[in-house]
């Protein structure tokens, strides 16, 4: 049995322990509304983004594009080329199950598309360091951007979307998937696993969701143009929006895990002190049994 020596010892590790799970959840609770109100910016513009896109490429014909900046973005690549893959993790851990879902998903992808060259992108030291120890696989990490959360902002973004445009134009990459946790509010993430390139596909998923096109915009001076202008500038706002979603999930699930850490803390001090308390009562009944037992011997 455990002294009552151990115990204390034991109780104030915990307690320590609790002093600094208390302090991560009141970080995290502190940066996540600057996060949600980041996230409530960037995502109607996105969306927009989106929107706008799909209706330029819309109203141009194939021919129209053939030859510009935009018609290599939107065209679909031949099927069996590399791929690249975005894979947004955290830098650090204490955040429930936010990169072990993250990396499933990524290590579920890479198995599906095994035999073929991957190149990636790695934003977090957590997946970048998975990526690293991956063995069997012809995988190349072509660019890295650690260190930028909870503080990640459009530049972090616009190296990214710079790093893919660059990838993609360099090499017969058929395509550019992201794999990130999307917030949902302090209780829930969703792992989404999207294409961003080639444009053609990203734009048939994921513009005009609601059905609403945006006649509105008069197009000038020449359409084609005004895409290949526009078309770098979506594709930064896609990546800085993903960014966001995944440095809110984050904290959210920092915040989560930090209190159910906290609590089960505060639940083991009081199973400790109850078991220190009886401990110690053992002890003393001991010693007054041996006072009342050495008392009769000597008056016997």
């Amino acid at each position: 049995m455990a002294s009552l020596r151990d115990i204390r010892k034991h109780i104030s590790s915990v307690k320590s322990i609790k002093q600094i799970t208390y302090a991560m959840k009141m970080v995290a609770a502190a940066r996540i509304k600057r996060a949600q109100s980041s996230i409530l910016a960037s995502r109607p513009f996105a969306v927009e983004m989106d929107r706008l896109i799909a209706d330029l490429y819309a109203e141009l014909g194939e021919q129209d594009l053939e030859g510009t900046r935009a018609s290599e973005l939107f065209r679909e690549r031949p099927a069996g080329g590399p791929l690249c893959l975005v894979l947004v993790t955290a830098d650090k851990g204490l955040c429930g199950s936010f990169n072990t879902n993250l990396l499933k998903a990524a290590a579920a992808w890479l198995k599906e598309n095994r035999g073929r060259k991957i190149y990636a992108l790695a934003v977090g030291r957590k997946g970048r360091d998975f990526l690293r120890r991956l063995k069997g696989l012809d995988l190349e990490i072509v660019h890295e951007l650690v260190g930028v959360f909870p503080k990640a902002g459009y530049v972090h973004a616009q190296l990214l979307a710079d790093a893919a445009l660059k990838l993609y134009g360099e090499k017969p990459v058929e395509s550019v998937t992201l794999i990130y946790n999307e917030f949902k509010s302090l209780l829930a993430q969703r792992i989404v696993t999207d294409r961003l390139l080639p444009l053609k596909m990203h734009i048939a998923q994921n513009a005009s969701v609601d059905g609403r096109r945006s006649g509105d915009f008069a197009f000038e001076p020449v359409k084609a143009e005004l895409l290949g202008a526009l078309l770098p500038r979506h594709i930064g706002a896609q990546l800085y929006r993903m960014l966001l979603e995944s440095q809110a999930a984050e904290l959210a699930a920092r915040m989560s895990a930090m209190e159910a850490a906290s609590k089960n803390a505060s639940e083991l001090i009081e199973d400790l002190t109850l078991k220190m308390n009886k401990t110690r009562q053992t002890m003393i009944t001991t010693e007054l049994n041996e006072i009342v037992s050495g008392s009769e011997a000597l008056g016997g």
